[in-house]
C-alpha cells in the first residue's frame, strides 16, 4: 500500500511545483514590463528571444498546459483506483507515475510549439 500513496504523491507533488511556478511566471509578468519605447533589432538574439517567448507568455501557457493535463492524470488515476482496484493494486507502479509525469511534461511544453514555429515563419 505505501507504493500506492507514493505514486499518487508524485502526482500531487508535481501539481504542487507546477502551480507555484505559474505563481512565480505570472508575477513575473506583472513586474517586468516590456513597454515599446525600446525598438527591437532583429539581428540581437536576446531582443528574439524576449519578442518570441517572453512577450508570447510562452513559458506561462506551457506551465498552465502542463498544469491541466497534471489534474486530468491525478483524476484519471484516483478514478481507476476507485473503479478498478484489483487492476490497480497489481498494475499501477511508482516507476508509471514517474513516466506519466514526464510524458506530461514533454506534451505539454511541446504544445506551443507550433505557434512558435509559425512566428519564426512569419518573422522570417
Amino acid at each position: 500500500m505505501c507504493v500506492f500513496v507514493q505514486a499518487i504523491n508524485i502526482l500531487i507533488v508535481n501539481q504542487s511545483i507546477i502551480d507555484m511556478c505559474v505563481s512565480f511566471i505570472t508575477l513575473l509578468t506583472r513586474v517586468i514590463d516590456v513597454d515599446g519605447t525600446r525598438i527591437m533589432s532583429s539581428s540581437s538574439v536576446s531582443d528574439q528571444l524576449v519578442c518570441r517567448v517572453w512577450l508570447a507568455r510562452v513559458p506561462l501557457w506551457s506551465l498552465l498546459v502542463m498544469s491541466t493535463y497534471g489534474i486530468l492524470i491525478t483524476a484519471f488515476e484516483r478514478y481507476f483506483a476507485v473503479i478498478y482496484p484489483m487492476w490497480y493494486s497489481v498494475s499501477v507502479s511508482l516507476y508509471d507515475s514517474t513516466l506519466i509525469n514526464i510524458v506530461c511534461s514533454i506534451s505539454s511544453g511541446s504544445a506551443l510549439y507550433p505557434e512558435l514555429l509559425l512566428t519564426l515563419r512569419a518573422t522570417g
